[in-house]
């Protein structure tokens, strides 16, 4: 083709093609050479002009950055020994920007032409443009191992503490990374196996004292039996994967879709957008849109990283890191909706009325690019009057539409009545060599509140179209909660001055209304806890059983497919619904689906003991230091072996063993769950308010045992407990045959 194209013809390559947009691209695809090349180029200023195209470095896309996560070839160091790599997916028609690799003490040894995927920071001020951090090698994927380091003559062994793991590893003295005997190790085969049959492994990171805080989350990791190296065919596909160019797909790339995350986010899978409605059948609507990182583009059913992402059912977060359901290749680049780069996804909008009520949604398979990502702090700042250098430029045009379609979501919200526990959350926080820092609850804002109910609309609009479709998919489930925890409820409502109504179906609104009445009391705490403790557990399931917590007659997970398989099973179906594609479910999926269902319930379950257990530990490890101190709390539960207080500082439950409370026998009344001195006569129960002493704090297990001091600011009654250590229960029961002696002698006396 040697004639010039139209503006049309252009825009429909760049569409078309958006990996060659540079203008040599252009010219090439349309046979464009010589003199012809000034024509073109004065057709793509007048779309430049126009507004239709960006210039950036020579290219007519956005390639001004590089992802956060990127393939990269090591081009060799330079004189000064410095390592440097270029991209391998540059797309400007310039010189690739140069990156510079900080490599760590355990990283392995890269030369020139090595490929690598790695986490890049961006650099300002200097020669060089990125630095970058090593993820592993491309085409390497070697087994890993946490164990115990023994040193040997001959260098060392390796004990892993994984209990499906019995051979020890072989350490050659050039491996040892300096590990002493003792610690804890993560090492790497290191080729076939060596001495005595063992496999050979090389230590690329010591983790210290088994007991360290370093080393919680991997020994979490391995007791609970999750996952944490992916198969080599897995990383394989994930390596060969590459951007989704348009090919069909809707272009929402000129739309403002925002992410908004936690400020340390490893990624991004939503985003989203609202403006009014200009339908005047609506006044004072809002339209909503819901953007979704097309994961099914990459991992397609059967594959090696479908296997494996079912396999693992979700990603496990702790606070040094993440276990993740994809390969970094994909979950932290490729399918993470990052700031100015085109990316594949599955987008709903959605019609709302001004008093918050959704009259009308569709799903739209597309492309499209962020062009901020925010973080929850900086746009609630922004809001309130306070924007940055990030948040300035869009609060007028992107923000203020977004907070004024959360409120009248917040109208439908209040009418929907669902349940409204206050339990803050915790959030550890760690220095660099994994030693907790400090323990803080996290501060609720509207920005959570808002990307919250946008995901809940969106989840429940998914849910719609696939019943409406006749398409099978997983529900996510929450049935209401069983009559014996309500009726501890009650008990523990009525003993605190509440009332839970009874003889009528249960709705969140009767709960609501408790948790409103014990709202700013001392009682508060302990009726949010034991409301919780009241809901059955959720879970995946074909079948549509509602969701009670939300008060929502239909649910499903569809906003997380980066994180969480039963979101990846709904995007299918979603496209196999809308007839998008070949990657949708599939037939022989449908008999599968309780199956799965079941499996990724299990899956979820083992990730929040495994989280709940390194939190446990790491608050252990917290306080070990302030043994004997003392600390304010509350009592959270009571059993016949003791009572559990939880502390105000940390949040952390500790157990005051019965045989230390007080100095007399208390008795365990299951039905009353409370505790009654035998001699005293004091009543211990849920919600009182208690000192005590920090008695042992055991960071490998996570146990705190406390000492009682006080309950309700009045020092513990001291009964007549034998210093000796009798049973006071025993004593009790012989001074009570004493007396009936004593008191048959007398009645044989007056005969």
């Amino acid at each position: 083709m040697s004639r010039l194209p139209t503006k049309s013809d252009v825009l429909e390559w760049i569409e078309q093609n958006p990996t060659q947009t540079a203008k040599r691209d252009i010219a090439k695809a349309f046979g464009i050479k010589g003199a012809a090349r000034i024509d073109l180029k004065r057709v793509l200023k007048e779309l430049e002009a126009e507004g239709h195209l960006e210039k950036r470095k020579r290219s007519y896309q956005d390639p001004d950055r590089l992802p956060p996560v990127s393939v990269l070839q090591i081009t060799g160091p330079d004189a000064d020994g410095d390592l440097f790599a270029k991209p391998m997916e540059w797309r400007g028609e310039g010189k690739e920007p140069l990156v510079l690799v900080i490599p760590r003490a355990s990283d392995p040894a890269l030369g020139a032409g090595d490929r690598i995927l790695a986490r890049l920071t961006q650099i300002k001020n200097e020669a060089h443009h990125y630095e970058a951090r090593l993820i592993r090698r491309i085409g390497t994927n070697p087994r890993r191992v946490v164990g115990v380091f023994r040193k040997t003559a001959e260098g060392g062994r390796i004990q892993p503490i994984d209990k499906g793991l019995d051979k020890e590893w072989h350490v050659e003295a050039g491996a040892t990374h300096g590990a002493k005997d003792g610690e804890l190790v993560e090492a790497e085969q290191a080729g076939p196996k060596g001495r005595m049959g063992l496999p050979r492994a090389r230590i690329v990171e010591r983790l210290g004292d088994p007991s360290a805080p370093k080393a919680v989350s991997l020994i979490a990791i391995h007791q609970h039996g999750i996952p944490d190296s992916f198969p080599d065919a897995a990383i394989a596909e994930a390596d060969r994967a590459k951007p989704v160019a348009l090919n069909g797909r809707e272009d929402l790339r000129d739309l403002p879709l925002i992410t908004i995350d936690p400020s340390d986010a490893r990624d991004h899978d939503d985003a989203c957008y609202a403006h009014a409605d200009e339908d005047p059948k609506n006044a004072g609507g809002h339209v909503v849109w819901v953007a979704i990182a097309d994961v099914a583009a990459y991992v397609t059913a059967g594959s090696a990283l479908d296997r494996e992402a079912r396999k693992r059912g979700n990603s496990t977060y702790f606070p040094d890191r993440v276990v993740p359901m994809l390969p970094d290749r994909l979950s932290g680049d490729l399918c993470s909706l990052h700031e100015g780069v085109p990316r594949a996804c599955i987008a709903v909008r959605m019609v709302l009325d001004a008093a918050g009520n959704k009259l009308g949604h569709s799903f739209h398979r597309a492309l499209m690019r962020s062009p901020a990502s925010l973080h929850y702090d900086e746009v609630q700042a922004a809001i309130d009057g306070q924007p940055n250098d990030r948040t300035a430029p869009l609060l007028e045009p992107v923000l203020q539409p977004l907070y004024a379609a959360y409120h009248a979501l917040m109208q439908a919200r209040a009418r929907r009545q669902p349940l409204e526990l206050d339990l803050p959350e915790r959030q550890i926080v760690l220095a660099d060599d994994g030693t907790v820092t400090s323990v803080r609850f996290k501060e609720r804002l509207d920005a959570h509140r808002l990307i919250e109910e946008f995901m809940v609309l969106a989840n429940v609009s998914a849910a719609e179209t696939l019943i409406a479709k006749k398409v099978p998919l997983v529900f996510r489930v929450h049935e209401e909660p069983s009559p014996e925890k309500l009726d501890a409820l009650r008990e523990t409502a009525k003993a605190s001055g509440y009332t839970l109504a009874k003889g009528q179906v249960l709705k969140t609104a009767h709960l609501n209304r408790l948790l409103n009445d014990a709202a700013g009391s001392d009682d508060a705490e302990i009726i949010n806890m034991t409301t919780l403790r009241s809901m059955t557990q959720a879970y995946y399931s074909p079948d549509n059983l509602g969701h009670f917590g939300l008060a929502l007659p239909r649910y499903a997970h569809f906003t997380s497919p980066i994180r969480r398989y039963a979101d990846l099973v709904v995007h299918r179906a979603l496209i196999a619904a809308h007839g998008w594609g070949k990657d949708g479910l599939r037939v022989e999926d449908h008999e599968e689906l309780e199956q799965i269902g079941t499996h990724i319930s299990e899956t979820e379950r083992r990730s929040m003991v495994a989280e709940r257990d390194t939190t446990d530990r790491y608050l252990a490890s917290y306080l070990s230091e302030r043994v004997g101190n003392e600390f304010t709390g509350r009592i959270s539960g009571i059993a016949r072996f003791g009572i559990f207080v939880k502390l105000d500082e940390t949040g952390a439950d500790g157990l005051v063993p019965m045989r230390s409370i007080g100095n007399e026998y208390f008795h365990f009344d299951a039905e009353a769950n409370t505790l009654m001195g035998a001699d005293s006569g004091q009543i211990i129960s849920l919600g009182q308010r208690a000192t005590v002493r920090l008695a042992e704090a055991t960071p490998v297990t996570g146990g705190i045992a406390l000492e009682l001091l006080a309950l309700e600011g009045t020092k513990l009654a001291q009964g007549s407990r034998s210093p000796a250590g009798r049973s006071p229960r025993r004593r009790s029961v012989k001074a009570k045959r004493k007396s009936d002696k004593i008191k048959r002698k007398v009645k044989r006396s007056r005969r």
